[in-house]
């Protein structure tokens, strides 16, 4: 391995050795970690284009920030600066797992193309049917999902 190398992969683990614990499947991630060392969210759609404008909008890893042990990518600059303003805003809600999944006690994927926006926080759902099945009772899934993630939060998806 040349140097060049070596120093990536020393950098790499430094970054994932002192980057914040994270207990099993708090988040919902993708395998493996982003240049900066922490594993992707929202399968790299733009968190401040889907919560500000609506829209489902493909990130970039020139645009990257972190939040929470999570790497999100953003289209545009201005976007990602809106994130590092104020990351907690724009992070999605239950770790990026789908809000209906969790309102029933599971962790399922989330999927930014099936995404709501409801009291200013960012809800991504499993598929289509998922999020229809979600708007039927908004509130009561949400509220639903509330009392379950407290719960839920810290254990592994394959144990729930």
């Amino acid at each position: 391995m040349n140097r060049k190398m070596t120093f990536i992969a020393a950098t790499l683990a430094a970054l994932c050795a002192f980057g914040p614990a994270m207990a099993a499947d708090e988040a919902n991630v993708a395998p493996g970690l982003t240049y900066g060392g922490a594993p992707l969210g929202l399968h790299g759609a733009d968190p401040v284009a889907l919560l500000d404008k609506g829209m489902n909008a493909e990130g970039s890893a020139a645009f990257a920030g972190t939040h929470d042990g999570v790497a999100y990518y953003f289209a545009s600059e201005e976007n990602l600066k809106a994130f590092e303003a104020n990351p907690a805003r724009y992070a999605p809600q239950y770790g990026g797992f789908c809000a209906f999944g969790v309102s029933v006690g599971k962790k399922f994927d989330g999927d930014p193309r099936f995404a709501a926006v409801m009291d200013d926080k960012l809800y991504v759902f499993l598929n289509e049917d998922v999020f229809k099945a979600y708007q039927k009772d908004q509130a009561g899934t949400i509220t639903k999902a509330e009392g379950h993630w407290m719960n839920i939060e810290h254990t592994a998806a394959t144990d729930l």
